[in-house]
């Protein structure tokens, strides 16, 4: 990530109003936000060369894709994308990347700023581990 410009996160949620919430705390936090209501169009943006610097994705996805697929797909887009997940309930396993984060809903918005603004120091200084 450049010192020149806000770090990036690509928000993939479902739920309309948590997806804003977040969205106005992140940008009222001087981050830049590219919102995407599944895994499909998450992974469009991936693809493209849109700066993403972090994924913070759902579980529970409209879609072909979960939340776990989408970070896997991303992480061989990008392997050095940082990841949070959120989730009030996941059927299956998680299945974390490296030195990605976990949130459960309910979660505070101002706690995922914390996260997001942890991940986004240079690559040295960002935690390694899943969060509770």
């Amino acid at each position: 990530m450049s010192g020149e410009r806000a770090a990036s996160v690509l928000i993939v949620e479902d739920e309309m109003l948590l997806l804003d919430l977040v969205t106005a705390e992140l940008e009222d936090a001087g981050l830049r936000v590219i919102q995407a209501a599944d895994g499909d169009a998450a992974l469009t943006v991936l693809e493209s060369d849109a700066p993403v610097d972090i994924l913070f994705t759902d579980i529970r996805l409209p879609g072909r894709l979960d939340g776990w697929e989408l970070a896997e797909a991303a992480r061989t887009l990008r392997p050095d994308l940082r990841v949070i997940y959120a989730t009030g309930f996941s059927s299956s396993a998680p299945r974390t990347v490296p030195g990605s984060l976990f949130f459960a809903k309910p979660y505070r918005p101002s706690v995922i700023v914390a996260a997001v603004q942890k991940l986004a120091l240079p690559q040295a200084a960002a935690p390694s581990g899943a969060m509770p």
